[in-house]
C-alpha cells in the first residue's frame, strides 16, 4: 500500500485518450500537440510521445519543458514575453506565437528566424465561465481586428485561435469554426498552419469523431493549411484519480469525513470554478461530506454516497484528478504534497515522486 494521498496516473485509461487522438490524427491530417498548462507530469511523456505530435506551452519553463521532455514539435505561445527570456524561449521553440501585433513588433528582430504566429480572437467562445472565458468583454487574448492583422502578414505564417472550453458539443464547435471563416476568412486563405487551441472535449463518450476529422480536413484544404489541435483535458480525462484516506469522521447536521488532502492545495480548479468533485460509484445509503484537511472552510470535495459507514483509515477515490491538478499543486497549509504514482498496463503500480518537507521548505526563502 502507498502512503496517501498520491494521484494515480493509469496508463490504460490514458490510453484510450491517445487512440482517440491518433485516430483523428489519421482521419484528419491535423497535428495534436499536449497543452501543457493543462498537464505536465512528464514521467509519462515517454508514453504518449507515440500518439502526439509535440506540445504547446503557456511559459518560457513550458516551452523548456516540452522541448527537454516530450520533444517533436514545440510550440511557444505567452500573454507576454518579457526581454529577459525571449531568447530563451526561441531557443527551445520550433514556432512562436505571439499574443498581441505589439509584441510581433517588439521581438521582430530576435524571432526572425523561428516560424511565428499570432494568435486571433473572434470574440465568441463556449465557456460558460466569465473567469475563463478568452472572448469576454475588453479580454487581452488574441487580436480582432482584421485590417491590422493584415499590415502584419508579412511577418506571420499562421494563426492561433482558442476559443473552446470544456466544449462536447460537435454542432457548437462547427458553428463556431464557421464564424472564425466568416470572420478571418480572407487572413486564413493566407496563411500555412492554423492551430484550433484546446478545450475541444473529442475524447469524452459519443463524441462523433468522424464528423469531427472530416470537418478539421475539410477546413485545412479549403484554406490550403495545416490544422493543429492542443488537447490539455481531451489528452488526460478520466486517467488520473487522487488517492486519500479517511483521517477522522464527524456529525454537525450532516456526516462529514475528512481526508488527509485539500482541494486549495491539491484540486485547486474544484475551488476556483466552484465545482464539486467526482467519486465513483458514488450510491449507497450512507451520505458523506468529503471534506479536505487545510484550516480553509470550504475545503470540501462535495457531497457523495457510499455502501457503508466509514471510517478512520478508509480509502477515497477523488477521480478525474489529472488536469489542471498537478499543474497548479501548492503547499498551502504545509499539508503533505500528494506522491505522483503511475499504474502500468499489466496493472503494476510504480512511486515515481515523493515529495518532502525539504521540497516545502526549499520552496520558500
Amino acid at each position: 500500500m502507498i502512503d496517501t494521498p498520491y494521484y494515480l496516473i493509469d496508463k490504460a485509461k490514458l490510453l484510450r485518450n491517445m487512440e482517440k487522438i491518433a485516430y483523428v490524427r489519421e482521419k484528419s491530417g491535423a497535428k495534436a500537440l499536449l497543452a501543457l498548462k493543462c498537464f505536465a507530469t512528464w514521467c509519462v511523456f515517454d508514453f504518449m510521445r507515440d500518439y502526439m505530435d509535440g506540445t504547446t506551452s503557456s511559459s518560457l519553463n513550458e516551452v523548456r519543458l516540452g522541448h527537454e521532455r516530450f520533444g517533436k514539435e514545440t510550440h511557444a505561445y505567452s500573454v507576454a514575453y518579457a526581454d529577459y527570456e525571449i531568447d530563451d524561449v526561441i531557443s527551445h521553440a520550433d514556432k512562436i506565437i505571439f499574443n498581441s501585433i505589439s509584441q510581433l513588433e517588439r521581438f521582430a528582430d530576435k524571432s526572425s528566424g523561428i516560424v511565428r504566429g499570432l494568435r486571433l480572437n473572434p470574440m465568441v467562445s463556449s465557456s460558460s465561465f466569465d473567469l475563463a472565458d478568452p472572448a469576454r468583454p475588453f479580454s487581452r487574448l488574441g487580436e480582432w481586428d482584421v485590417d491590422k492583422i493584415e499590415k502584419v502578414m508579412d511577418r506571420i505564417s499562421g494563426f492561433m485561435i482558442h476559443n473552446n472550453c470544456e466544449n462536447a458539443d460537435f454542432a457548437l464547435f462547427d458553428r463556431m469554426l464557421g464564424d472564425i471563416e466568416t470572420k478571418f476568412g480572407a487572413l486564413l486563405h493566407r496563411a500555412e498552419w492554423v492551430s484550433l487551441g484546446g478545450g475541444i472535449h473529442f475524447t469524452g463518450d459519443d463524441y462523433p469523431l468522424d464528423l469531427f476529422a472530416d470537418r478539421l480536413k475539410a477546413f485545412a484544404e479549403k484554406y490550403g493549411v495545416q490544422v493543429y489541435l492542443e488537447p490539455g483535458e481531451a489528452s488526460i480525462t478520466r486517467s488520473t484519480t487522487l488517492e486519500t484516506t479517511v483521517l477522522d469522521t464527524l456529525f454537525n447536521g450532516k456526516n462529514l469525513a475528512i481526508v488527509d488532502a485539500s482541494i486549495e492545495a491539491h484540486m485547486l480548479d474544484l475551488l476556483i470554478y466552484r465545482e464539486t468533485a467526482k467519486v465513483t460509484p458514488n450510491e449507497g445509503p450512507h451520505s458523506y461530506m468529503i471534506c479536505g484537511k487545510s484550516c480553509l472552510a470550504g475545503d470540501i470535495f462535495g457531497e457523495f454516497n457510499f455502501p457503508a459507514e466509514l471510517k478512520t483509515g478508509d480509502r477515497v477515490s477523488i477521480q478525474d484528478a489529472a488536469g489542471y491538478t498537478m499543474v497548479k499543486k501548492n503547499w498551502f497549509n504545509g499539508v503533505k504534497m500528494p506522491a505522483i504514482a503511475v499504474k502500468e498496463v499489466d496493472g503494476t503500480v510504480r512511486v515515481v515522486r515523493e515529495f518532502s518537507y525539504q521540497d516545502y521548505e526549499q520552496s520558500l526563502s
